[in-house]
């Protein structure tokens, strides 16, 4: 495609951000405004307009998912652009430290695996035996967290992670444990890498010398350590380093991921960390209509830490939001299943529907709602596919016939069937092993007749996987078409003649796992099998060698992070019931937010920075809707088993009088004017908690006015029955309670 036909599709605003060169570049991106043809078209026309080498090109991004329709967009753009490295954060990561961490001297195993949450725990607790579980999963937390800002365990900032004193001492422990096992963590992946660069001018100058351009997508959900990589990577940490062209693409009001370590300074700092930025706002909103941006807008607005755009609805106005006030929760599901419900007989389909709220335990309402109505639904967050039992174990024994170093996969799979092998013989056997082969390791260990005969068979079945996997490494016109193979998913691209399958399904069987699952019991076994089987079908497009492996578990242990949407997605017609935090990058027609209440969402306790991040929540969830848009609140929710009166969310408010729609009674501590200068009306309001000595504890959930006049309240007992009163005459036995 000529530079034109590139360009030609793109708004002057997009066009400007690809066209730019030079000085280091921030594309400020709203919502739906297009961003990923942009950083594509620009990759495309630094090869082709700029001759810029594709292999000095790397992008990076935050999920594969994400990487691999970046790479497909641009290659159909300009087809050169397949040489560019365009990954994730993490697999790059990994991509370098297999290139560099034997020069650096980092103690690393060339073929490591990566440690997920749980092996981090199981890790700290062999390190430290002092420490339960639950202290172990803190720590973890707590390491990653400090892997997140660059931290070691002798950093001077480590208390500004946690002051805890015992902290430095659990993380040294851990460290050295984590380097005898030759192995890695997810924090390691940027960590290293960028301490590798920081401290080995050989290196930082090779990297600078083969990356011209780097660029980053989604760069609000950056944190410290990836900042401090870019940096590295860009020759923009040393003055003297020359400097590589940097593109970053972001949206600093969509950035949620503080939890994750995300840093939303990263992004509103970046004219200041990288002298001389042009900054390119993209604000031309392709997926909402203006009445759902205005709403977008009202609330945002609210925050101070932000770089400040204003999205315009390329669709035009479309229907005003709807802020609905329902009397209790099951009034919120019974309200949401007659609008999906109406609109289904009148042709839109589930599919259509989104229904979003701020935590899990939220979706029960609706999904028994749903199942009782039978309407269709998916919820999204369910285990995924890689964190099962059975195919952790199984990805454990791959590891382990890599590297026999490795102290996690050794402890999952030795007893696993029994093997007559327990804990302390375990200990006895890392013990005697620590920093080499624990296979060589287990002859040297004293064990019991019993022990012996199943450590004995262990040795063998490690040294039989192994020779069932040559050394052999596969010519680079071969290994390009297995990469082809493996993002394209088109299997007959590949014509290697020994398929990893073969191999995986070797060990599932001969280890004795599929038997052990398929015992568990009748259902739950047959489930795992499958299971199995549909591990043994992902490694198809792998070739049967030491290299192949490498690069399945690096596509498993890389992929662990995915969006629960990818797992769930489907052509089937169903409703969605989706956490806000997952609604990132996704969008529907309609949309329902729902638990629109002060402690819900947000949560209470929250310090000013934290309440702007349930701002940008909110805002996130405000625009993934493309059509119609609702909002629902409830009087009352019952609670950790209580029914408590509930306050509408300070955003509600934020809205905007003329941005919404109001339906239900707004309650009387809702909004300005909405209340009343009666002091009967505003004492007994919407909300409040009254005793009755013949009904007992309750809730007002409705109020409103006879027809001749009087103020009538509805209460909600805790006995389950709803009676009206008539405040003015029967306030002495109405007792308002706190």
């Amino acid at each position: 495609m000529d530079s034109e036909g590139i360009l030609s599709v793109l708004n002057p605003e997009q066009r400007e951000a690809v066209v730019h060169e030079g000085s280091p570049l921030l594309i400020l991106a709203g919502a739906g405004s297009g961003k990923t043809r942009v950083i594509t078209t620009k990759i495309a026309w630094l090869i082709s307009e700029l001759n810029y080498n594709p292999s000095s090109i790397l992008a990076v991004t935050f999920t594969k998912k994400a990487a691999n329709e970046m790479k497909e967009r641009a290659v159909a753009l300009e087809p050169r652009s397949s040489w560019s490295q365009i990954r994730t954060f993490h697999s790059f990561g990994a991509y370098f430290l297999r290139q560099y961490a034997s020069d650096a001297n980092m103690g690393l195993d060339s073929n490591f695996t990566v440690y997920d949450d749980d092996d981090m725990v199981t890790l700290i607790t062999k390190a430290d035996e002092r420490l339960t579980k639950k202290d172990a999963s803190h720590y973890a937390h707590l390491i990653s967290l400090a892997k997140d800002y660059c931290l070691k365990p002798d950093s001077l900032e480590l208390a500004t992670v946690d002051d805890d004193p015992r902290f430095p001492e659990v993380y040294e422990a851990y460290e050295k444990r984590l380097r005898a096992t030759g192995n890695v963590d997810f924090g390691d992946l940027i960590m290293l890498p960028y301490l590798i660069l920081k401290d080995n001018d050989l290196i930082r100058t090779s990297i600078r010398s083969r990356y011209k351009v780097i660029m980053v997508d989604e760069y609000q959900d950056s944190n410290v350590a990836q900042y401090k990589l870019l940096q590295q990577l860009s020759g923009y940490a040393n003055e003297n380093d020359s400097k590589a062209y940097v593109c970053v693409v972001g949206d600093d009001d969509q950035s949620i991921y503080k939890f994750r370590g995300a840093e939303v300074q990263n992004i509103l700092n970046f004219k200041d960390q990288f002298p001389g930025t042009k900054i390119v706002r993209l604000e031309t909103n392709y997926r909402s209509t203006s009445e759902i941006l205005d709403c977008a807008a009202s609330v945002v607005e609210n925050n101070e830490g932000r770089l400040g755009k204003k999205l315009v609805a390329a669709r035009g106005q479309g229907k005003k939001p709807a802020l609905v006030f329902l009397p209790t929760q099951d009034d919120e599901t019974e309200f949401c299943y007659s609008l999906i419900e109406q609109a289904w007989e009148q042709g839109v389909p589930y599919s259509d529907w989104a229904i979003l709220y701020r935590t899990n335990a939220q979706s029960l309402g609706f999904e028994t709602e749903f199942l009782h109505r039978k309407i269709p639904y998916q919820v999204v967050g369910s285990l995924k596919f890689y964190e099962r039992e059975e195919v952790k174990d199984t990805i454990a024994w791959l590891s382990f016939v890599l590297n026999p170093r490795d102290e996690i996969s050794f402890r999952r799979i030795i007893n696993k069937p029994v093997r007559g092998i327990g804990n302390k013989t375990q200990d006895n056997i890392i013990e005697a092993g620590l920093g080499r082969s624990l296979v060589e390791a287990i002859p040297e260990v004293k064990l019991s007749k019993k022990a012996r005969e199943g450590a004995d068979s262990f040795v063998a079945l490690v040294k039989k996987f192994s020779t069932l996997l040559p050394d052999v490494p596969v010519s680079s016109e071969a290994q390009t078409l297995a990469e082809q193979a493996i993002e394209t998913e088109e299997k007959e691209s590949i014509r290697l003649e020994r398929k990893l399958s073969e191999f995986v399904q070797s060990v599932v069987t001969e280890s004795g796992l599929e038997e052990f699952h398929k015992e568990q019991d009748d259902v739950t076994g047959s489930q795992k099998v499958a299971n199995l089987e549909e591990l043994v079908n992902s490694a198809v497009l792998y070739p049967c060698t030491k290299q192949g492996l490498i690069d399945f578990l690096d596509h498993i242990n890389l992929d662990r992070t995915l969006d629960a949407a990818d797992e769930n997605s489907g052509e089937t017609d169903r409703v969605t019931l989706i956490t806000l935090h997952n609604t990132k990058g996704l969008e529907f027609p309609r949309v329902i937010i729902t638990g629109l209440e002060s402690g819900i969402f947000p949560r209470d306790g929250k310090t000013e920075a934290e309440l702007e991040e349930e701002r940008r929540l909110f805002y996130v969830g405000i625009t993934r809707a493309k059509d119609e848009l609702y909002f629902t609140n409830c009087s009352i929710r019952r609670l950790y088993g209580k029914t408590n009166p509930m306050m509408p969310s300070p955003f509600l408010s934020e809205l905007g009088d003329d941005n919404v729609r109001v339906l239900g009674q707004k309650p009387a501590s809702f909004g300005s004017g909405s209340g009343s200068k009666d002091p009967i009306e505003s004492k007994y309001c919407r909300g409040a908690n009254v005793y009755h000595d013949d009904w007992g504890y309750g809730v007002i959930v409705r109020t409103e006015h006879s027809d001749e006049g009087e103020y009538v309240v509805t209460v909600n007992f805790d006995t389950g029955g709803y009676k009206k009163f008539l405040p003015k005459y029967q306030k002495s036995s109405l007792l308002i309670v706190e």
